[in-house]
């Protein structure tokens, strides 16, 4: 079995709020002193496909991120957690791209590379959280999705999920190849990589691809996007104490009503 898992790098977002910047002119968060890190779901995600690696060891895991040069930090985690196989399209010639353009340029690399019979990915991203990329990028490989799921095992010409619905859980079987979405639970908090692991993960190859090599124009994906950012922004808290007095509970009651009405919250 092949095993696609799709990461992506991010601002750690355990970061402090004081320590939060973000670029106004180019609508993006800011580094600064906060570390980059795989994005929470995702990391759970490899963790799932990485369980039944050990289970089934023919199983192949390819770890596969849409990021600038920075992103191959992401990628020797995941060949430090034992991911076989790094694979990195390079965003230098793009800017920000909606989850449609990213789900774009997931799906061609993973024809490109051999196909998958299974694509994970994390539930959303830990930055913008907009819960598309899984979504989209299993319509352009015309697979089936599952989504929200917590742990996977590989059954007879497919695999068998436990999956989180509204109505509580629930356990799928579909044939391969599939896609699936994977959300955080007790059974798939990602693995620490030994230290041998992490030594041998910066020897190991990272293969890199471009847009050029996956027959995407950057400028087409750019025009097509159905999303625009327009603004961001940190908002601003002002925080204001007003202490009620009255002789009285009542009275105290009465004036906590007028002060409430004219701030109009009511």
């Amino acid at each position: 079995m092949r095993i696609v898992v799709c990461i992506k790098q991010v601002i750690d977002p355990e970061v402090p709020p004081s320590e939060f910047r973000i670029d106004p002119q180019k609508k993006e968060a800011v580094q600064g002193r906060a570390n980059l890190v795989i994005s929470t779901f995702d990391e759970c995600a490899l963790e799932v496909a990485l369980q039944v690696k050990d289970k089934v060891p023919e199983t192949t895991v390819t770890a596969l991120t849409f990021g600038p040069k920075s992103a191959e930090e992401a990628l020797r985690k995941a060949l430090a957690m034992r991911a076989d196989e790094a694979v990195r399209v390079d965003t230098d010639r793009t800017g920000r791209m909606d989850p449609a353009g990213v789900a774009q340029v997931l799906a061609s690399t993973i024809q490109k590379i051999g196909g998958a019979d299974v694509v994970l990915f994390g539930r959303e991203g830990a930055d913008f959280d907009s819960a598309q990329v899984g979504q989209m990028t299993a319509e352009a490989l015309e697979m089936p999705l599952i989504t929200l799921a917590t742990e996977m095992e590989a059954v007879d010409k497919g695999i068998r999920a436990r999956r989180h619905g509204d109505d509580g859980w629930s356990v799928v079987e579909a044939p391969t190849p599939v896609a699936l979405t994977i959300t955080n639970a007790p059974v798939n908090v990602p693995r620490i990589p030994k230290v041998k692991d992490v030594m041998q993960a910066h020897r190991k190859p990272i293969t890199t691809m471009t847009l050029d090599e996956l027959g995407i124009d950057p400028a087409i994906l750019s025009e097509a996007a159905p999303v625009e950012m327009e603004e961001l922004f940190i908002p601003e808290v002002n925080n204001q104490v007003t202490i009620i007095e009255g002789e009285t509970p009542e009275e105290k009651a009465e004036k906590l009503a007028q002060a409430i009405l004219a701030l109009k919250v009511l």
